[in-house]
């Protein structure tokens, strides 16, 4: 599949969207495991390495990476609502945090999804192909 036209406003707003949103899952993960709640040693915070895999494609409209995105964020939602659940203070809001970056992650990237597969047009049959 060919990379949409950068000319779609749609297109460019939800990838934009998707890709400060993962930016910000990444920061957030970071951030939260080395300087704002450490929980230990900081190896927790090689965590977001399976994040840092997608920008690549998101920056190049990559709609595998959107799709395995849409799915690999639900372990950073069901992270986060464990944590928001087991955790106090400071810890229960940056769970609450990575709960709402996941979420606007998924969105985002199902949106975009749904828009290009719809504006792809559909493969005519082969010539000589039984209806």
């Amino acid at each position: 599949m060919t990379a949409p036209a950068p000319a779609d406003p749609f297109v460019r707003r939800t990838r934009a969207l998707a890709l400060a949103t993962l930016l910000a899952l990444i920061g957030l993960g970071l951030a939260w495991e080395l300087v704002l709640a450490p929980t230990g040693s900081g190896t927790l915070a090689l965590k977001v390495i399976p994040l840092a895999l997608g920008v690549a494609g998101l920056l190049r409209h990559r709609l595998y990476t959107f799709r395995w995105l849409a799915l690999l964020v639900w372990i950073y939602f069901a992270e986060g609502v464990v944590r928001a659940w087991s955790e106090h203070g400071w810890g229960r809001a940056l769970a609450l945090a990575e709960v709402a970056l996941s979420l606007v992650l998924f969105t985002a990237s199902t949106a975009y999804i749904r828009h290009r597969l719809r504006s792809t047009p559909a493969p005519s049959p082969a010539p000589g192909a039984a209806a």
